[in-house]
């Protein structure tokens, strides 16, 4: 008579069941940690209005730099490096701002009667405060911007752009206090976009898709729409959307990866992914969380940031040092690029 075996099956959750079966999306590599060394003093307005930074390099003497950043309900203001406010432009709602060379430009949604515009200004190297001088309304509702002067023409270029997922780039001519506004090229990037980055370097275009990912374009106003991607927040990717600020210094390319509070480091040549790194809680500052705009250079800034700095807004600015709505954390680069290079 054959032997009959009985097999008992367990009875798994559904749940357990699935993580059996189904296997697990990679996790990111842990990110290095940093501290910053100095915060900015916090914007004038509560809640979500902090976003986006740019460093002006003083052109004779660079412990004279100042961090130009928006606080978007309503001020577009100026920091010197110690984080102390030294001027601050009521009724510009900048949502982004980007410079090159003493130009100025911000990024308004609510501008032009909700159209967007971009706000111009000159920044005064004797007194480090910005002059306004023109307002250029655009095609896009502008949202996001970076600026770039081409190494082919020398022309400047600004490049607004809105969560609709439209793209501009406007030629700027700034003759003392006359602007010339010529929009040259207008695209569709596809759904929400908002930081960018011109880099001379190399002549390219980085877009920030922020559900996707981040596009490569051409810079020239002659480059069409051809792209490439640099990194994606879906499978096999390095970053967690929202993609957001994006920067470079030195012979590095930084993108804020805002849905798990850290940046994603690229080589600026080759545009391979290096690996991340988080600002932590420090003796100086706490760390930053949720983060929108970042900036970056490898500049002597003097004897605070000899070897330049990176910044990135704080989406939830508590102690150590200031508490309360929103700020900016300065961290000297070295600390960045002693794990990067």
């Amino acid at each position: 008579m054959p032997l009959t075996v009985s097999v008992r099956r367990a009875v798994l959750p559904a749940a357990v069941l699935a993580a059996v079966v189904m296997p697990a999306a990679p996790a990111h590599a842990a990110p290095v940690s940093v501290t910053a060394t100095v915060e900015t003093a916090p914007v004038s307005h509560s809640g979500d209005a902090a976003d986006d930074p740019a460093i002006w390099v003083h052109p004779t003497d660079p412990a004279k730099s100042v961090v130009v950043a928006t606080d978007k309900k309503g001020a577009l203001e100026v920091y010197d490096l110690s984080g102390a406010r030294i001027q601050r432009i009521s009724g510009d709602h900048g949502n982004n701002v980007d410079l090159r060379g003493d130009i100025v430009v911000s990024a308004d949604d609510e501008a032009a009667g909700g159209d967007g515009a971009m706000h111009v200004y000159r920044i005064d190297p004797a007194t480090r405060q910005l002059k306004h001088l023109k307002d250029v309304p655009t095609e896009v509702t502008a949202h996001g911007i970076c600026l770039y002067t081409s190494p082919v023409s020398g022309k400047l270029y600004a490049f607004p752009n809105s969560t609709s997922g439209r793209v501009e780039q406007w030629e700027l001519a700034v003759d003392g206090t006359s602007v010339t506004a010529t929009s040259v090229r207008l695209w569709d990037a596809g759904s929400a976009v908002e930081g960018c980055y011109a880099d001379e370097s190399t002549g390219k275009l980085y877009l920030g898709e922020e559900d996707v990912g981040v596009w490569v374009y051409g810079a020239e106003p002659t480059a069409g729409t051809a792209r490439t991607k640099l990194d994606s927040t879906g499978s096999g990717g390095h970053l967690t959307a929202d993609a957001e600020g994006i920067a470079a210094a030195g012979n590095r390319l930084y993108v804020s990866s805002q849905g798990s509070d850290d940046f994603t480091v690229y080589d600026r040549t080759t545009r391979a992914y290096l690996g991340r790194f988080a600002v932590s809680n420090g003796t100086a500052a706490d760390d930053c969380e949720d983060t929108d705009g970042i900036d970056a250079t490898a500049a002597n800034l003097g004897p605070a940031f000899p070897q330049g700095v990176f910044i990135c807004q704080d989406g939830s600015n508590g102690t150590p040092g200031t508490s309360g709505n929103q700020n900016f954390k300065f961290v000297p680069l070295q600390r960045v690029t002693a794990h990067f290079g």
